[in-house]
């Protein structure tokens, strides 16, 4: 069942987003977490430390397992999914680093790493909430339009407009990976909960397809509305076409 919420700003969003993650914490022994990258939720990154700081959240017991990583950038590289947490999240709480899991970019056998992530998930028990992001053109992780979408963890090729959108944090659009490794809808569809995020007037054209009916492989988010617990956050720009 999907839930749409939208708010007046994206603090407020951000806020509503991080209370959810925080119950699910709270309230589970040892919770896995699945996370997501991108500028939407930077913002219930910062709420959640924030609540770390305020001994509202431990995440001593937290597994994180995140969505993606770009093909051939290593962890260090400031362009880097495991990068952008480490700075946005993990190195501001208390999470253990043998607990944190980010898919490897540079594995020398890059069809066997992503049999071993799936197998991590499995063995994890999927994620207790998973936190999404949404790409304008509807992607989800890396799961990019297509006629046929993959359960498993997969290396994909990037669209145009992905590389593109993603080209504003690089010096020049040659820089951006060209691939991506990403969890499958499986290890998404899986997660008891679902918390996405979505902000800015560039998104309210995808961020329609939650309000229809209609399910489709070429808005890879619209699937998400067949998910048993999703809770969509928007900010009035992102919802301003709904």
């Amino acid at each position: 069942m999907i839930t749409i919420k939208v708010f007046e700003s994206y603090d407020e969003m951000s806020a509503y987003a991080a209370e959810i993650v925080k119950e699910v914490i709270n309230s589970t022994e040892k919770p896995v977490i699945g996370l997501a990258t991108g500028t939407s939720p930077i913002g219930l990154y910062e709420k959640l430390i924030e609540m770390y700081k305020n001994n509202q959240v431990d995440f001593s017991q937290v597994t994180s397992i995140n969505l993606d990583e770009y093909v051939g950038l290593p962890d260090d590289h400031p362009q880097s999914y495991h990068y952008f947490m480490n700075e946005y999240l993990f190195k501001h709480i208390n999470i253990k680093k043998e607990n944190v899991f980010v898919p490897n970019g540079i594995a020398d056998d890059m069809e066997q790493e992503c049999k071993d992530y799936d197998r991590r998930l499995r063995d994890l028990g999927y994620a207790d909430i998973q936190i999404l992001g949404i790409g304008a053109n509807g992607h989800i992780g890396f799961n990019e339009p297509n006629v046929n979408m993959n359960t498993n963890t997969n290396i994909c090729n990037l669209t145009p407009e992905t590389i593109k959108a993603n080209s504003r944090f690089f010096d020049s659009i040659d820089e951006v990976p060209k691939q991506g490794i990403t969890l499958g809808l499986e290890g998404i569809f899986k997660a008891k909960k679902i918390v996405l995020v979505a902000n800015g007037f560039s998104k309210a054209e995808v961020c329609k397809s939650f309000a229809d009916e209609y399910v489709t492989t070429q808005v890879p988010a619209s699937l998400l509305k067949l998910h048993k617990d999703i809770v969509v956050c928007l900010d009035k720009e992102a919802a301003s076409l709904l």
